[in-house]
């Protein structure tokens, strides 16, 4: 039995792969933008900008004027958190965003993070339910710690 891929095999492969790309970039392109409540919130409870934190800590989301729900709640005043870390941008709007940010597609509101010693950056991006920021996004301040030995 030869078990060495030939030229047609790999180009089905290669072919399939391109195709499945596309693919998925049309369905997601496809996706129905969820407004925004009027008025949202969301910010990071704690830590506050400027705090210094130990490497491992907690950090405690809070959202105002819609409701946490996981991720594929079919409700337009429910939304997800994503954590940006040492991010300079945004995800683009009106895609599902990747990693980063960190996802908390299971409706949670807080997490414990481990970060090098240093300055940082955190800042919240609210998800509907196919993880695509709301229209306008609903995005946190940005604020800096500082992570100690």
């Amino acid at each position: 039995m030869n078990t060495k891929p030939t030229r047609r095999s790999v180009l089905q492969t290669v072919v399939g792969g391109v195709l499945g790309v596309v693919a998925a970039s049309a369905i997601a392109s496809d996706l129905p933008v969820t407004p925004a409540v009027e008025g949202a919130t969301v910010s990071i409870i704690s830590p506050k900008d400027g705090d210094t934190v130990p490497k491992e800590f907690t950090v405690y989301f809070g959202l105002s004027g819609m409701g946490v729900a996981p991720a594929g709640t079919d409700n337009p005043t429910t939304g997800h958190h994503h954590l940006l870390v040492d991010q300079a941008e945004l995800p683009p709007e009106g895609k599902p965003m990747g990693n980063p940010p960190i996802h908390f597609g299971g409706g949670q509101t807080q997490t414990t993070l481990t970060l090098e010693p240093g300055e940082h950056t955190l800042q919240l991006i609210l998800g509907d339910k196919f993880h695509i920021p709301h229209n306008p996004p609903i995005i946190s301040e940005k604020i800096t710690i500082t992570v100690t030995e």
